[in-house]
């Protein structure tokens, strides 16, 4: 059994994607950032950097935090959507980290910058909105060459939909950039990405 340590971001949801797709059972535990539940004794315990998500496994009582640990981790556990075969493999790792290193960061400052900041910074959200559209080119111009960032659906795919998956939110449009619009709706479909953004309920 899995316990998830977990809130409605698109970080929590890379993990509970994840378990949906691998079908590994677990149990949820909401985090409610918004009340800075992160920050609690127990829960610094289980990360000390404070973020979610995280996981515990009890089958191995192995405790992992960083959405990109814990997407490796359960692919390893679950022997499943991380190739064996070393390219194949470091492709996979390499757009996992371009999303953990480029595309979590900076959508996550536009998403600061247009939603939450007390004031407008005109500067700012041009900055990290060039930025992000910059990325969706990147993403879309692998797109226009592979169903799937690395061929086959993996982990990349699971870590980079969340944050793709807000572009209304953000005010932005993915018209520009059809084969990364037709990603976003195929990984919409499918039945254990459903699942696992409706988490925690």
């Amino acid at each position: 059994m899995i316990d998830l340590y977990t809130f409605g971001t698109p970080n929590g949801h890379k993990a509970s994607i994840m378990l949906e797709e691998v079908e590994l059972p677990y149990m949820v535990h909401k985090i409610n950032i918004t009340k800075n539940e992160q920050f609690s004794p127990e829960y610094v315990a289980i990360n000390p950097n404070s973020k979610i998500p995280a996981i515990v496994d009890q089958d191995t009582g192995m405790t992992v935090f960083e959405s990109g640990a814990i997407l490796i981790y359960l692919a390893e556990k679950a022997g499943k959507l991380l190739p064996q075969e070393q390219t194949l493999r470091f492709q996979v790792l390499s757009w996992l980290m371009l999303q953990m290193g480029s595309i979590g960061p900076m959508f996550g400052q536009l998403n600061h910058f247009k939603k939450y900041a007390p004031e407008q910074i005109p500067y700012a959200i041009q900055r990290y909105t060039k930025e992000t559209l910059r990325l969706y080119g990147v993403l879309d111009q692998q797109l226009a060459h592979n169903e799937f960032l690395c061929g086959d659906y993996s982990i990349a795919d699971i870590a980079t939909f969340p944050w793709v998956a807000i572009y209304r939110f953000q005010g932005l449009s993915l018209d520009e950039h059809p084969h990364l619009k037709r990603w976003v709706k195929q990984l919409q479909d499918r039945p254990a990405v459903q699942r696992g953004q409706a988490v925690p309920a």
